[in-house]
């Protein structure tokens, strides 16, 4: 099958020419403008490549690469594709990181392929930045993308703050499973780990949990961030109040969604 060849059967399988292209360039080592001009040159796997797509298959786990906040990283099917929205979370972490003092603390819960802990300590040198998974092999991920990038981060394995006991930190960040468990999309998402999207029930079990034990590992004046749904918002901030955080603040993703909530333990 020739480069022309493949998308044209990517057009038959309703796949986006920008996926076809990716998947094409990432089979072949070729960029996009390569394949402009190089209809005609081979392009092996491609066709069982465009049929998995097609099927539903992620391109990210295709080509085994996804890029996050200005890194690319190594993901698997055992750990959640970091999306452009969780770049909020990223954002927001780093704003507050600019008005600390040298050296602050940072944790990221449920830090699967390391992108959000990794995006931080890229943008941040200074902050010390540990990451938390209960998935083995997730965490194994994380790791690698960490020494291939020559970024320092302390990886933990555990659930939550399970193996941070004692510990405080002046940030904690987390994008944690948030779908509930009927919710119709998730069959869209088979190929990458249930426990990683849905805590089943109405999707705040995990969340809930986070803010509960939030304030024993945090500093005073230490925040809170917390990726969720985006009718989920109003739900994140009465919980903060009721664990007695400060003025709950809300951030909008890429689309001008309700996605990110966090406040600030007072002590």
């Amino acid at each position: 099958m020739t480069v022309d060849q493949a998308l044209a059967l990517a057009r038959q399988l309703g796949v986006e020419r920008g996926d076809a292209q990716s998947l094409i360039g990432h089979l072949t080592g070729r960029d996009r403008a390569w394949l402009i001009t190089h209809g005609d040159a081979p392009a092996p796997g491609a066709e069982d490549g465009l049929r998995r797509l097609a099927a539903g298959e992620p391109l990210a786990h295709l080509t085994g690469w996804q890029p996050f906040h200005g890194l690319m990283l190594n993901v698997t099917p055992a750990t959640l594709i970091p999306r452009p929205d969780t770049e909020t979370l990223v954002d927001w972490a780093l704003e507050l990181l600019a008005d600390l003092p040298d050296q602050p603390s940072v944790v990221d819960l449920g830090t699967g392929s390391g992108a959000i802990a990794l995006a931080i300590k890229a943008a941040c040198p200074r902050a010390r930045v540990t990451a938390v998974d209960f998935s083995a092999d997730a965490l194994a991920v994380a790791r690698t993308n960490g020494q291939r990038l020559g970024l320092a981060i302390d990886w933990r394995h555990g659930s939550w703050f399970e193996p941070l006991a004692g510990q405080r930190f002046d940030l904690v960040v987390s994008n944690p499973p948030y779908i509930a468990g009927n919710d119709p999309h998730l069959p869209a998402l088979r190929h990458e780990p249930i426990t990683a999207l849905t805590p089943g029930g109405d999707g705040l079990a995990d969340l809930r949990t986070l803010i509960d034990a939030a304030p024993q590992h945090l500093t005073p004046g230490g925040w809170l961030l917390l990726e969720h749904g985006w009718d989920q918002a109003d739900l994140v901030a009465q919980q903060l109040s009721v664990r007695c955080f400060a003025a709950p603040t809300l951030r909008r993703d890429l689309a001008g969604r309700p996605r990110a909530s966090g406040a600030r333990w007072l002590g």
